[in-house]
């Protein structure tokens, strides 16, 4: 474990560096375009990382950078997240993610059909309300998302557009006392309605969050996503979180 604690600290800050600047490889969870002939399923591997910086007493910036192995989708994130209360915090959040044209072939289960790397870029906020039960932390975050895309259907570009998203999300957590330390098991459902479309999108996600170092963990999970005209995405996800708290 210090000889793994050592590695990340002496390598993963220049990965994180890398992510975000978008010179190597990062990716977002948002992965929609194409709306027909997907069926079947693609496994994904994924990394990211997280970086958390304390601005005042209730104000957190967040930086993220992720990179979907399979589609070769990278994305950015930025949050900064504000605790109004004990048991709310209040999300605005940038995020930007492209997706190149084999990806979109592969989602929509075709050979040949998609010409043109995707960009897409949102504005978000949200509201999480927070409470516990016998030590189990539930949260229910709803977030607004307005979507700037261009559209193509099978390479062919169509008038880009501005649509509204809305997600909510249901989340379960308990700590675990692992050796001297806390790991935090969690799982979590969200469905996504989209502006015109109806819902369209369904998650599930299940992992654990274990420390390795006081500013540092790791948390592997996996995540099943159904989407209305793509394959079904089974992520196999591996992350890093740096905390300057």
């Amino acid at each position: 474990m210090q000889r793994l604690t050592k590695f990340a600290l002496r390598h993963v800050p220049s990965l994180v560096i890398c992510l975000l600047s978008f010179g190597g490889l990062c990716f977002a969870q948002e992965v929609d375009v194409p709306s027909g002939r997907g069926s079947g399923s693609v496994v994904a591997p994924t990394g990211w990382a997280e970086l958390i910086a304390t601005v005042q007493k209730r104000v957190d910036l967040k930086l993220y950078g992720f990179y979907i192995g399979e589609l070769e989708a990278p994305s950015a994130q930025v949050d900064v997240t504000v605790r109004a209360t004990k048991s709310l915090t209040i999300t605005p959040s940038y995020l930007y993610y492209s997706i190149p044209a084999s990806g979109l072939n592969e989602l929509a289960n075709v050979s040949r059909g998609f010409t043109r790397r995707y960009y897409e870029q949102q504005f978000r906020i949200d509201g999480t309300v927070m409470f516990s039960v016998h030590k189990f932390e539930i949260s229910e975050r709803n977030m607004y998302v307005r979507r700037f895309l261009p559209t193509y259907f099978l390479g062919r570009p169509l008038p880009a557009k501005e649509i509204n998203r809305y997600r909510n999300r249901i989340a379960v957590a308990h700590p675990l006392a692992v050796k001297g330390r806390i790991w935090k098991p969690f799982v979590s459902y969200e469905a996504f309605y989209d502006q015109g479309s109806g819902w369209t999108k369904n998650r599930v996600w299940a992992g654990v969050t274990v420390p390795l170092e006081k500013h540092v963990s790791f948390q592997p999970s996996y995540m099943w996503e159904g989407t209305k005209g793509i394959e079904d995405v089974h992520y196999l996800m591996f992350g890093l979180i740096f905390s300057t708290k």
